[in-house]
C-alpha cells in the first residue's frame, strides 16, 4: 500500500482539500519519517514540530482551502529566512539566529497554505561540495549513505528523496539545486533569475543565485513556482521576466551538449548522458550542438569570486577562526580582482549570453548532464580531478551547471532511467528566459514517456 510519505504534493494538496486526509495526518506521516531516517540522513538543521502541528489544526479548522498547497509539508534551506524559526545559513556565528521577518519565497509557500517542517542541511553560507558544516552534516545520500548528496542544496534534495518531505526550497548559485538533483534522483528546478522575487537582495541586478524547489516529479515543480513565481518592485529582475512561452509544436528539436564544449565532465558521466541523448530521440529530434562558450569558466570564477568577497569578507577579516575552510579559500579568491577583471568577465559574460539565445533560434531546448562526476565519499571535501585530471580550482567540477547560472537561462533537471546497481544521474533541460512553462510541457513529455522519474531508495 502507498504511503501518505510516497505521495506527490499535488496529490497531497488535492487530497486535503477534498478531506480525504487532513493536514494534521500527512504532517505527522513526515515527521516520523523524518524520526526514523534523519539521525542517519542528516538532512535536517532544525524541525519545527510544534509549530508544524498548530499550523495543520488551522488548515484543519478551516471552511475552505488555504490556497493552492493547503496543508501540504514542506522544507526550506537553511540560507533563507523564516520568521520566528532558526535560520543558521549553515554557520555557527548564525546558530541562535532567529529572523523576525520570512524571506518573499516564504511568505508566498505560506500564503499558499504550505506546512514548513523544518530547515535543511547547506554547507556554510552555501560554499561547499560536500553538504556539512559545523552545525550539522555530513548530509548522506539516500541510495548510499557513505555518498554525499551534493551541495549546497543538499538537505532539501535529501529531504524529498527520502519522503520526509514532498516538496523542498532550495538555492542554486552554480549548480546547487541541479548537483544534488542528480546525486540523488530527483528533479528540480532553477527558474529565470526574476521568476521568484528577492526583494532584499543587496545587489538587485545579480542574476548568478536563484531561489529553485526539488520535488519528485514535473507537476509538483511546476506547483511551487505558481505560487512564487510572483513580480515585486524592490526587485528589479523581477519586473522585466520576458519570454515567449508558446507550447512546443510539432516534434521538438533538442539540441544536446555533454559539455558545452569547455567543462570538464566525466568518462562515465559522459557514456550515461550518450544512453539518455538515446532514448530522447524517440520523442524529438535530437541534434549535437552548444553555444559558444569560450571563457565560460574563467568568467563565472571572477564574477563569483567578487560576490562573495564582496558579501563576506568583513566575516573574514573579524571572525576568520570560526568559519569553514571552504568558505575562506571562497572569500580569498575574491580578494585582489581588479574593475578591469571584474568588467572583462561581464564583457564575456554578454558574449556567451548572445551565443545561448542564438542556439534557441535553432533548438527548442538544449540538453546536458546535470552533473560532472557521480557523488563520491563524505570524507572527500573537494573534487580536485576528474579522470586523472586535476581541476584548476575546487569549483570547476561544476562548470557543466554553472555556465548555465552564467547566462540565466532556466533549467529543469529529471532523473535519467538507470538500471538497478547504477548511481542516479540527471540531466539539465535548458529553455530561453522566461519559458518556464516549455520546460514543464517537455519534462512531463519524457518523464511519462521515457520513464525520466523518481525511483524511491531502499531506506533501512
Amino acid at each position: 500500500m502507498t504511503s501518505i510519505c510516497d505521495l506527490t504534493a499535488t496529490t497531497l494538496a488535492r487530497a486535503i482539500a477534498q478531506r480525504e486526509l487532513s493536514s494534521r495526518e500527512v504532517v505527522d506521516a513526515h515527521l516520523a519519517r523524518i524520526t526514523e531516517q534523519d539521525a542517519q540522513l542528516a538532512a535536517f538543521v532544525t524541525v519545527d514540530t510544534e509549530s508544524a502541528r498548530r499550523a495543520a489544526q488551522i488548515c484543519d479548522a478551516a471552511s475552505t482551502p488555504i490556497g493552492p498547497l493547503h496543508g501540504v509539508p514542506v522544507a526550506i534551506k537553511d540560507l533563507t529566512d523564516t520568521a520566528g524559526l532558526t535560520t543558521t545559513y549553515g554557520s555557527v556565528l548564525f546558530r541562535d539566529h532567529v529572523p523576525a521577518e520570512d524571506d518573499f519565497v516564504v511568505a508566498r509557500l505560506r500564503r499558499a497554505g504550505a506546512i514548513i517542517l523544518g530547515k535543511t542541511n547547506t554547507p556554510e553560507f552555501g560554499f561547499g561540495a560536500v553538504c556539512t558544516n559545523k552545525l550539522c552534516g555530513p548530509t548522506r545520500n539516500p541510495f548510499d549513505a557513505a555518498l554525499t548528496s551534493g551541495g549546497s542544496s543538499g538537505g532539501s534534495a535529501v529531504a524529498v528523496a527520502a519522503g520526509m518531505v514532498p516538496l523542498a526550497h532550495g538555492t542554486d548559485f552554480g549548480g546547487s539545486v541541479r548537483t544534488p538533483a542528480s546525486f540523488c534522483d530527483v528533479a528540480s528546478i532553477r527558474p529565470t533569475p526574476g521568476r521568484i522575487a528577492s526583494p532584499r537582495r543587496p545587489l538587485g541586478w545579480d542574476m548568478l543565485a536563484t531561489h529553485g524547489f526539488l520535488a519528485r516529479g514535473v507537476d509538483d515543480l511546476e506547483l511551487a513556482l505558481s505560487v512564487c513565481g510572483r513580480g515585486d518592485t524592490n526587485d528589479p529582475l523581477s519586473t522585466a521576466v520576458a519570454a515567449d512561452d508558446r507550447p512546443l509544436a510539432g516534434c521538438p528539436r533538442i539540441a544536446v551538449t555533454p559539455d558545452f564544449g569547455v567543462a570538464p565532465v566525466a568518462r562515465d558521466v559522459r557514456a550515461r548522458f550518450a544512453t539518455a541523448c538515446e532514448a530522447l530521440a524517440r520523442v524529438g529530434d535530437v541534434v549535437p550542438s552548444s553555444p559558444d562558450c569560450g571563457g565560460a569558466i574563467e568568467a563565472f570564477r571572477t564574477l563569483r569570486a567578487a560576490h562573495i568577497a564582496n558579501s563576506y569578507g568583513e566575516l573574514l577579516r573579524t571572525r576568520r577562526a570560526e568559519l569553514t575552510p571552504t568558505v575562506i579559500w571562497n572569500i580569498e579568491a575574491g580578494a585582489k580582482l581588479s574593475a578591469d577583471d571584474y568588467l572583462n568577465a561581464e564583457r564575456r559574460r554578454t558574449t556567451i549570453y548572445r551565443s545561448f539565445h542564438e542556439l534557441f533560434t535553432r533548438a527548442d531546448v538544449l540538453v546536458a548532464p546535470a552533473a560532472s562526476v557521480f557523488p563520491w565519499p563524505n570524507e572527500i571535501s573537494d573534487v580536485t580531478m576528474i579522470d586523472g585530471a586535476a581541476l584548476e580550482t575546487p569549483i570547476d567540477y561544476l562548470a557543466v551547471t554553472f555556465i548555465v547560472s552564467l547566462v540565466g537561462f532556466p533549467v529543469l533537471t529529471l532523473p535519467v532511467p538507470r538500471g538497478e546497481n547504477e548511481l542516479p544521474f540527471g540531466i539539465q533541460i535548458i529553455a530561453p528566459q522566461g519559458c518556464e512553462s516549455r520546460l514543464f510541457a517537455f519534462g512531463r513529455t519524457i518523464e511519462h514517456e521515457l520513464g525520466f522519474s523518481h525511483r524511491r531508495p531502499k531506506l533501512p
